[in-house]
């Protein structure tokens, strides 16, 4: 529903926005203004996002949890998409995200809320997909072997002691 309610009121923001700055500034500063943070917009992106994977792969080389830089790196990505988008809003909220505080606090914030669940999860199990310990349900497939049956000829079977075994026969019950 949220979203249903950001795809309509964003454009009619954005609609505004350009009626009253391009009435107080006339029709090319106000386009230039949007095309200028296009291209500055995407400039700052590319230099962040280049530090975002260098980031992530720094945490990696280091045997650190990379969820972090990963997030930025996404944020980065979702500002990007931000400042190509027409408008004044969008640019302003794509360059807010370029700031590495605001996205600090927007991760943070988004852990508080316990977000990441939705976003993330969301499977058949438990409500963020995570199961619970408790949870007995073991999905295997199982193929009962009498002691003393003989198990079918495959090609690539082995030799041992005048009959065919079966690769991995002489395992004990319960060991994969």
């Amino acid at each position: 529903m949220w979203l249903f309610v950001a795809l309509i009121l964003v454009p009619l923001i954005e609609i505004a926005l350009f009626i009253e700055i391009g009435g107080w500034l006339t029709l090319w500063p106000t386009l230039g203004i949007v095309v200028g943070t296009a291209i500055l917009g995407s400039w700052l992106m590319r230099q962040q996002g280049h530090r975002a994977l260098a980031d992530v792969q720094r945490a990696l080389d280091r045997a650190r949890d990379p969820l972090e830089p990963l997030a930025h790196g996404a944020l980065i990505l979702f500002s990007g998409a931000l400042l190509l988008t027409p408008g004044f809003l969008t640019d302003a909220l794509g360059l807010a995200l370029l700031v590495p505080l605001v996205r600090v606090m927007l991760l943070r914030w988004i852990l508080q809320r316990g977000v990441h669940r939705v976003i993330i999860g969301g499977g058949p199990h438990r409500p963020g997909g995570m199961r619970h310990p408790d949870d007995d349900v073991i999905d295997a497939d199982f193929k009962d072997v009498t002691p003393g049956d003989e198990p079918p000829r495959r090609d690539g079977d082995q030799e041992r002691g005048g009959r065919k075994a079966a690769i991995g026969e002489n395992r004990r019950p319960g060991r994969h």
